[in-house]
């Protein structure tokens, strides 16, 4: 009777009491969870943990960014657009079946994609251990079929997004080292021709290698030249009037005019030796660039072509979606209690800030 007579005490915990054993005894309707796990697998990524280390030893390893992935579409707009193809996941969640306070859009208020989405949001639930990179799939349904249909298919698409992913990973990573190499090989070619051009156009082969040959030609003209001037030294000392030294001084003026001329194509003006190895070493070190370039372009090239036949990150799944037997939510009993004590410890709170007051008052 004093409880009864206390109206707080019935609105804070009679009131949501009655209401939570109606709502969990009467209209609330049962849930069936249907779980499944996967591992998103690389042969090529490393791992630190135990698991990985595990996989590795036998030639993979989890994959990071796969995973992530896989986590954020299964929750995503497209993978619900995909889902409700045929307007299947709206039907699911507005059979009749289900109580109005479980059903989506059951008032009729609130019928966008974009409310369907925040509702099947919140019945698909993520989960990654990052310590096994063990990824667990929860899906929420009014019936075990439903739960278990809706999990397959979306482990079935994570399954699709992984493999997309990777053939363009692998068509981007072929596209890119092919058009390097082809633009590498064109740079190759661009520079022999340049180089051949040159050679044509100069008629020498090799600017340095020539102007070491014309400098040795040029040293032993000197030295003849020296030997001349020698002789020709001793011969006006010894015998002005020998008939040898008009001979010696000819050879002397023609062996300068030939020092000079050999001199001035070694290191002369543009036409000289030395003028052309400029431009020959400039195109020579194009070419040898452009050949060092060629050649790792084909490495990669080869690199990706054999990346591109190894398997990629990939799906394994460790546990099938299960078909529910029983419900597993709500908790009833648990809800009811929950309630229970949530509006004592407000009746509580609520008592003592009333007692607070009146004793204020007086």
């Amino acid at each position: 009777m004093r409880i009864a007579a206390n109206p707080l005490f019935v609105l804070l915990v009679i009131v949501p009491t009655v209401l939570a054993i109606l709502y969990y005894g009467l209209f609330a309707s049962d849930v069936y969870v249907s779980q499944s796990q996967f591992v998103v697998r690389s042969p090529d990524k490393p791992s630190t943990t135990g698991l990985g280390v595990l996989l590795k030893s036998v030639g993979f390893s989890s994959s990071g960014d796969e995973i992530f992935v896989a986590q954020k579409f299964v929750q995503s707009r497209d993978a619900l657009k995909a889902l409700n193809e045929g307007n299947y996941i709206r039907q699911t969640y507005t059979s009749p079946s289900i109580s109005v306070f479980d059903r989506f859009n059951a008032l009729g208020f609130g019928n966008t994609f974009e409310d369907l989405y925040n509702y099947f949001r919140k019945r698909v639930g993520v989960e990654h251990d990052t310590t096994s990179a063990i990824t667990t799939l929860s899906v929420r349904a009014y019936t075990a079929q439903d739960a278990q249909k809706i999990n397959r298919r979306l482990l079935e698409m994570s399954e699709a997004l992984v493999n997309r992913l990777n053939n363009r990973g692998q068509a981007d990573l072929l596209g890119n080292a092919q058009r390097e190499a082809n633009d590498a090989e064109a740079a190759a070619r661009s520079a022999s021709r340049a180089l051949g051009a040159f050679r044509q156009r100069s008629g020498i082969v090799d600017p340095e290698r020539q102007a070491s040959v014309q400098l040795q030609l040029v040293s032993k003209l000197q030295d003849e030249l020296i030997g001349a001037r020698l002789q020709l030294q001793q011969l006006e000392s010894i015998a002005p009037e020998n008939p040898q030294i008009p001979q010696l001084r000819t050879r002397i003026a023609g062996l300068t005019r030939s020092i000079d001329l050999e001199g001035s194509r070694v290191a002369g003006g543009q036409g000289s030796l030395s003028a052309a190895a400029v431009q020959y070493q400039r195109l020579s070190l194009d070419r040898e660039y452009a050949d060092k370039r060629l050649t790792a372009a084909l490495a990669a090239l080869q690199q990706a072509r054999n990346d591109s036949r190894q398997q990629q990150a990939y799906v394994e799944r460790i546990v099938e979606p299960n078909l529910p037997d029983e419900a597993e939510e709500p908790r009833r009993w648990r809800g009811i209690l929950s309630v229970v004590i949530l509006g004592l410890v407000a009746y509580g709170i609520m008592s003592m800030l009333l007692a607070g007051v009146r004793e204020h008052r007086d």
